[in-house]
């Protein structure tokens, strides 16, 4: 009997992505396709796009496709990017779900609403971390949820909010939600962009001609050929509307709370692209500074004098493999950046395959060894993280078969020891591999390396050039939780 298997890479997985787009432009929903389409890594269980133009009234009127898949799969099946009407502002989303059913229609973003003050839209990166507190106390006021997501929370603290105006009605939700959220909300005038007040997902700004943008990442600007305006600060909510000229204008306001920030670290290690701009800087600079950081604290020489070969995880280690190398060469050790793992890039989140091969398949899906590159040479592999540490097993078994001297592993992050409840999907405490063996040793002795070694957190926030190490969050590696965590048993449901 077959059936889909969930093909993971035993990584920390994501978040979502947001992208909206307001102004006088052509083809928004095309525009907003390519933005979802640079943001896929964010996110590949669903997405959908919600638009809004003018009818024959002059009202405002939403439209929305959404559908499980990736992005060129649901809106290629779909004449969504085709309709030809005039356009004034779209949201779309990309979907991996931390929180809510994962096979849920109902779940994939953006949500739509209609309420006293007119349509509202929205697409949220994040977790909140006392949604179901909030949302107890709404439901005993009456109010009726239609998804499992933590995201709806905010809709129902907007359409109740007392206040007259739309923007303080958001803003009086904001206040009320804790935990990470980068939120892209559309009106029937305007485009909203929201982050919390510790920053810990990036939000960005963008302009293309005379229509504005905002998104998880640069990426997605590029792929537009738009301009990077800023970022969307902490605490930030910023408006996008037109002026009494019809001209679009911003208007920036505060969430009232008032802390330090606190970015995630490992949108820099992992998650971001490397040729985006988040959090300020570059993330290909970020990731090489990470490998060179690694390498000098951590080197590897091979016990011959001969070249190391220096190889990467692909695709997300691929830059701290650059840096690492580079480092080595500096530091006099003979050694050699080379392709020994290659990974094919034509399997989906799921892979059809019959139950009784897939342990017996495992990594050789995703990965195949350069044999000729690694036969009777010293390798060290490069990686930014291990979680499970399953699929590391794997693929130390699978560089074995091509006789290598010795396999040597270095992680560009700390060993983690805890669950995130900010927007990465880490599995339980007790599923980690650095809390199922008492050091690291043992768990070099159960992958079967010849030696591994991790960045300790100094090291790895001292990579974080243009910041202060105070500036990150570091819970999953600490225990450090920056923001309180009041629906604890719910958001550990990993």
């Amino acid at each position: 009997m077959k059936k889909n298997i969930k093909f993971s890479t035993d990584k920390p997985t994501c978040n979502c992505g947001v992208f909206g787009i307001h102004g006088d432009t052509k083809d928004l929903p095309l525009t907003t396709y390519f933005g979802l389409h640079a943001l896929q890594h964010r996110g590949q269980e669903a997405c959908g796009i919600t638009a809004s133009f003018k009818n024959g009234d002059h009202k405002s009127q939403f439209i929305i496709h959404k559908d499980f898949g990736l992005v060129s799969d649901v809106f290629g099946k779909s004449n969504f990017l085709e309709k030809d009407l005039k356009f004034e502002t779209c949201i779309g989303h990309n979907r991996y779900s931390t929180f809510g059913a994962s096979d849920s229609r109902k779940n994939i973003q953006p949500f739509v609403v209609n309420y006293r003050d007119g349509n509202l839209a929205m697409a949220h990166n994040g977790n909140l971390t006392n949604a179901k507190m909030l949302r107890k106390k709404l439901e005993k006021e009456g109010a009726i949820f239609q998804t499992t997501s933590d995201s709806e929370v905010v809709l129902h603290l907007i359409a109740r909010s007392k206040k007259e105006n739309q923007i303080d009605q958001i803003r009086e939700a904001c206040d009320q939600i804790e935990g990470a959220f980068s939120i892209i909300i559309m009106t029937d005038t305007s485009l909203i962009g929201v982050r919390d007040p510790y920053g810990v997902r990036p939000l960005c700004l963008g302009k293309k001609n005379d229509a504005y943008i905002i998104s998880s990442e640069t990426c997605a600007l590029d792929i537009n050929t738009a301009e990077y305006i800023r970022d969307i600060e902490p605490g930030e909510i910023l408006v996008v509307d037109k002026s009494k000229n019809g001209k679009e204008q911003l208007q920036s306001y505060k969430i009232t709370n008032d802390v330090h920030t606190k970015h995630c670290v490992f949108e820099y290690i992992y998650f971001s692209r490397p040729d985006s701009k988040i959090f300020g800087s570059n993330v290909d600079k970020m990731r090489r500074k990470l490998g060179k950081n690694l390498a000098l604290n951590h080197p590897v020489r091979d016990k011959d004098g001969e070249k190391v070969i220096v190889i990467s995880v692909p695709d997300s280690s691929n830059t701290a493999a650059i840096g690492y190398q580079n480092q080595l060469e500096k530091l006099g050790i003979p050694s050699k950046l080379e392709i020994g793992l290659i990974r094919s890039h034509y399997i989906g989140r799921t892979f059809l395959l019959p139950a009784q091969k897939k342990r017996e398949i495992g990594v050789r899906i995703k990965f195949n060894t350069v044999k000729g590159v690694l036969e009777n040479r010293t390798v060290v592999i490069i990686d930014d993280s291990i979680v499970r540490g399953t699929t590391s097993k794997q693929l130390i078994n699978l560089l074995r078969e091509a006789n290598p001297k010795e396999i040597h592993m270095r992680i560009s992050s700390p060993p983690i020891y805890n669950p995130c409840y900010y927007g990465m999907d880490f599995p339980s405490k007790e599923e980690l591999i650095a809390n199922r063996f008492d050091d690291i040793k043992a768990v070099a002795k159960h992958l079967e390396v010849d030696s591994l070694e991790y960045m300790t957190k100094e090291e790895m926030l001292e990579s974080m050039v243009d910041h202060a190490p105070e500036d990150f969050c570091t819970a999953c590696f600490s225990g450090d939780y920056p923001i309180p965590i009041k629906d604890i048993e719910l958001l550990s449901k990993k």
